[in-house]
């Protein structure tokens, strides 16, 4: 195959099928997007131990092409998930991936963290695939947003590379007074923590 040929190839969308926590989902990606040719190993994990109910208000942190947020909202059909990312493409794919998959309890948005995100929004479950180099002024920033923007009991699920995982459990801590490791694997793991009554 010639350059030429070759990149019109890669031109193209990326298309795949997942299976995430029993939900079949379909997925149209591009280069330049974080994992664009499959499911990475730690959205993964964090969506194989998430607790989701099925009324929840959630928002996914960082949502990339969707296929945590995606999830969340098939979990939850009584509740509405917001999928946010300071990615202008990544939204972009996000919204087509739930129009794709048929999910209208699921939008896509632009913002820094909850930074553009309508201040009198409340949610049940925050949940993110924590990329390893934001710094930890920016975890501390992100880890209060969420305590002020999650109702009372409600929890914040993180997946994070086991190395960082001490930080985030002292950064749980400071920001909710608690913190659960839920699996701690060789590469990932997945943390919780809830916000009191």
């Amino acid at each position: 195959m010639d350059r030429a040929e070759y990149l019109r190839r890669i031109r193209r969308d990326i298309r795949f099928d997942a299976t995430l926590h029993g939900v079949a989902l379909s997925f149209v990606t591009t280069w330049g997007l974080f994992s664009p040719r499959a499911i990475d190993e730690g959205t993964e994990l964090l969506l194989r131990h998430i607790e989701v109910d099925a009324g929840d208000d959630c928002f996914d942190l960082g949502c990339g092409y969707g296929p945590i947020g995606l999830t969340l909202a098939a979990l939850a059909p009584r509740g509405r998930t917001l999928m946010v990312d300071r990615d202008f493409v990544a939204v972009e794919y996000a919204a087509r991936n739930a129009e794709r998959n048929g999910i209208r309890n699921a939008r896509a948005q632009l913002s820094n963290g909850f930074q553009h995100v309508d201040p009198a929004l409340r949610f049940d479950l925050v949940a993110t695939n924590a990329p390893a180099k934001v710094g930890r002024e920016l975890l501390m920033i992100l880890l209060d947003d969420a305590w002020q923007r999650l109702r009372p009991g409600g929890r914040i699920w993180i997946v994070s590379i086991t190395g960082l995982r001490r930080l985030f459990a002292r950064e749980l801590e400071a920001s909710f007074g608690n913190y659960t490791k839920v699996k701690q694997g060789r590469r990932y793991t997945v943390a919780m923590a809830e916000k009191g009554s």
